[in-house]
């Protein structure tokens, strides 16, 4: 198991700038407005062949609303989840009162904290700390996240005890079946592995771990993940609950596809949206699944009223592949193992320079950027920079004249001209020259 690593502090103190420094991209949301991120995000650091878990948290407030209560119900998970704390707070303007409030959470927690002092940006950085012994613990490191200082040692002190070589990735590809409670997915896995090896009830939450099997399907090894069923964060009561629902969202990171059952008797909720969104924020290949279609009057009427309807509730991934199938009675099961495989393959997919140039320059010609306050966006030079999504980077005149509109289009005429179903894709813009 990787060491797992969470940022934690009140609102507004730079934790998402943070975060997004140590995994090198763009995930979290950056926005002056305290609260933006309500969430934990999850993030993977490699440094000098060492990798380890990050997590990323809303602001934690002294406040009793549903907001922040919720929050900070995240934030425990969080806590209990890491074998490492990093306490985030404001160089600038110093300790208050929700600072020790955090305090007195860590202190109970008895985990390692690092408290990490940010926004210090002048030469005498070392000067402007002490103030921050004050919380009690012994490690500080002082760090601007907006001037990129102090990341060198923080990494040094965070990865000291991570054996080297723990970047190594297996190379068998792995799963998971997630979904809201009660959709089926042991079953699904049972289907799958053709046993009947999870325990399988009609009532919701039966499942409380996330399972790791192997199995062998054409001659090739995969992992299945069997996972508990992810409740509206406001449903979450017991401890056990709350263990269950933190390994579904940490076998989410640690897949490289997310199968998303929803169940046919019950239809589309909110719920099925916002894990569908986790596993796409994650970078996942998805495959989307209906299962309990044996439960259907008329398959073939309903198929089709089936594909309007998840074409309407889920337009933001008009990109992945819907299988319908009963886990209960195994018809059409054997459609999904050659869409998670195409989904871990496109997710994975490496695309040459010169086709990629060649697609965008002919999509140009057709269709030119709007200009913009009499200046227009032009396009130099595109490659491929990541796998896991694939990563797509644009070097520019100005990146401040993309439109959304026109990114929209860029992606889609990369995915019309080549198979990247099953996995979203990121378009990065950049200033010609900019580093």
């Amino acid at each position: 198991m990787k060491k797992c690593v969470c940022l934690i502090g009140k609102p507004n103190v730079g934790k998402s700038t943070i975060f997004n420094k140590l995994i090198k991209e763009k995930r979290s949301i950056i926005m002056d407005e305290p609260g933006i991120t309500r969430d934990r995000i999850y993030g993977t650091v490699t440094y000098k062949e060492k990798s380890f878990s990050l997590i990323d948290t809303g602001g934690l407030t002294t406040l009793n609303n549903d907001f922040d209560a919720e929050i900070k119900m995240q934030a425990e998970l969080a806590i209990d989840a890491s074998d490492l704390i990093l306490f985030v707070v404001d160089g600038k303007n110093g300790l208050d009162s929700t600072d020790y409030f955090i305090r007195d959470l860590l202190i109970k927690s008895h985990k390692e904290v690092i408290v990490l002092v940010n926004k210090i940006d002048n030469t005498k950085r070392q000067e402007n700390i002490y103030e921050f012994y004050e919380l009690g613990f012994s490690t500080i490191i002082s760090v601007s996240g907006e001037h990129n200082l102090g990341f060198e040692e923080l990494l040094e002190a965070i990865t000291k005890d991570i054996p080297a070589n723990s970047n190594i990735v297996s190379s068998i590809p792995k799963f998971c079946i997630i979904g809201r409670p009660n959709v089926g997915k042991s079953s699904l896995v049972n289907a799958l592995l053709n046993e009947q090896r999870s325990i399988v009830s009609d009532i919701a939450g039966t499942t409380r771990d996330s399972l790791d099997t192997k199995f062998t399907y054409n001659n090739e090894e995969y992992i299945v993940v069997d996972t508990a069923g992810i409740k509206k964060r406001g449903r979450i009561y017991e401890n056990v609950e709350k263990y269950s629902y933190l390994r579904s969202l940490k076998a989410i990171d640690e897949s490289d596809v997310c199968v998303v059952v929803i169940s046919a008797q019950e239809g589309i909720i909110e719920q099925d949206k916002h894990i569908l969104g986790q596993a796409l924020e994650a970078g996942k290949g998805v495959v989307l699944v209906v299962n309990k279609w044996d439960t259907i009057t008329n398959p073939d009427t309903a198929i089709k009223e089936w594909k309007v309807k998840l074409e309407n509730e889920f337009q933001f991934a008009s990109f992945l592949k819907i299988v319908f199938l009963s886990a209960k009675t195994k018809k059409r099961i054997h459609t999904l193992m050659p869409e998670i495989i195409n989904a871990y393959q496109n997710n994975h997919k490496e695309i040459s320079t010169s086709l990629l140039n060649s697609v965008i320059t002919d999509a140009v010609s057709f269709n030119a950027p709007p200009s913009f306050k009499g200046k227009r966006l032009k396009i130099f030079f595109v490659t491929q920079t990541g796998i896991c999504p694939p990563k797509f980077t644009f070097q520019v005149n100005n990146k401040q004249l993309i439109h959304f509109s026109y990114e929209r289009y860029l992606e889609n005429k990369l995915r019309e001209n080549f198979d990247l179903t099953g996995t979203p894709i990121i378009l990065q813009f950049k200033t010609k020259n900019e580093r």
